[in-house]
């Protein structure tokens, strides 16, 4: 039975189309509505709701749950719609009436909100430890081989003199960058919307405070209303986070699968790392750089897919919102995903010094030898046109 059953019933295929594949998702939010309601719990026990009785056994049956959930045995079905209503009802069929009074003063909006606040808190943290790893390997490739000349580009033409340390560190600074730029995002999410209903407050005082502080949140989302109309709008910014990621990733994946074909031979991926071909015998193909570069797109999906399904709602609480939730979760596991490739791939990344010696072409050197007629008094841009009409351009 669902927490909102009506005297009439509900279709079967409108109630599983409503679902969707929510109960599926779910599963990864358990552990964080049990700590929601444990915290709404100690709540409901300040207001004289729940007795210390009470309140003990609804953690037991909560910490059961976790239990349960960390085995893979803690089902989400359809019927359930959400693992919110599934929480509920074990706790109900454990504990009887007092697994009934846990929804007091609590609506699902803000229940949801709460546990997806929560669970997206864990997961940038994973995030910036992935994005870390990254930026070590990047740090160690500049120590140890950061010294190698190499061509610059621009156009995709030979443009001036750059390095291996050159290159890394400007995605390194550009990680350091984006580790700002998700911490910005988290923080906006760091903030409590439990206690304030369905977006218009509860019947009952509550201290909102409480649960905030026992959750760790630092402050509290303070516009009931505001908490559900922010819901995408702050994912949004996340998505977005993930994306900016991803685009260094994509061109960083680029940058290796050109540098590393023959042609150039400045860099050499491992056999490890890289797949076959089941026809041609010779191929090592860069697989897993083409996904890297290829799954930014999914990633700018997910985030144009939250923009647009949180457009053209008025003020409060829309089922559209449910659609939020898989988007934000496909960018947070692509993007983790894809660090740690990376990482894998700039760690046992080779640099062929002789070819990128080699690649040192006179042409290269071209800015200098003019700007070195400008410490000689020659105006740059007759210094400019002397070198540009030398025989070897």
């Amino acid at each position: 039975m669902t927490l909102w059953a009506k005297q009439s019933s509900t279709d079967r295929e409108a109630a599983v189309f409503t679902v969707g594949n929510d109960h599926l998702l779910d599963l990864a939010l358990v552990p964080y509505d049990c700590r929601a309601s444990m915290a709404h719990a100690e709540m409901l026990l300040s207001m004289g709701i729940l007795t210390v009785a009470e309140r003990d056994a609804v953690f037991m049956g909560l910490k059961e749950i976790i239990a349960l959930h960390a085995r893979g045995a803690f089902p989400v079905s359809v019927e359930h719609e959400d693992c919110h209503t599934a929480i509920e009802h074990y706790l109900t069929a454990k504990l009887g009436d007092t697994g009934k009074k846990i929804h007091a003063c609590r609506s699902r909006n803000d229940q949801v909100q709460a546990a997806l606040r929560l669970f997206y808190r864990d997961e940038v943290g994973r995030l910036l430890a992935a994005a870390a790893k990254l930026t070590d390997a990047l740090k160690l490739l500049d120590t140890t081989k950061g010294h190698i000349p190499m061509p610059g580009y621009t156009h995709m033409r030979k443009a001036m003199p750059s390095s291996v340390g050159l290159w890394a560190g400007a995605f390194l600074e550009s990680m350091q960058d984006n580790a700002t730029l998700l911490k910005t995002a988290a923080a906006l999410l760091d903030k409590s919307p439990l206690g304030t209903g369905a977006g218009y407050g509860l019947p009952l005082p509550v201290d909102r405070m409480l649960t905030a502080d026992l959750l760790g949140f630092p402050a509290l989302q303070l516009n009931s209303l505001y908490v559900q109309n922010s819901r995408g709008k702050l994912e949004s910014s996340l998505a977005h986070a993930c994306l900016m990621v991803m685009a260094d990733l994509n061109k960083m994946a680029s940058d290796i699968i050109l540098f590393s074909m023959p042609e150039f031979g400045y860099f050499t991926l491992p056999d490890s790392l890289c797949t076959g071909s089941s026809l041609m015998p010779q191929k090592r193909n860069p697989d897993a750089l083409e996904l890297v570069r290829a799954k930014y797109h999914v990633v700018l999906a997910a985030e144009h897919q939250l923009t647009s399904v949180i457009s053209n709602l008025i003020s409060g609480y829309h089922r559209d919102l449910q659609l939020t939730k898989q988007p934000v979760m496909d960018a947070l596991s692509v993007t983790i995903s894809c660090l740690g490739m990376m990482a894998s791939v700039i760690s046992a990344l080779d640099v062929d010094e002789a070819s990128c010696n080699g690649a040192m072409t006179p042409e290269l050197f071209a800015a200098k030898e003019a700007h070195m007629m400008v410490e000689s008094g020659v105006p740059f841009r007759e210094a400019y046109h002397r070198v540009k009409d030398a025989t070897y351009l």
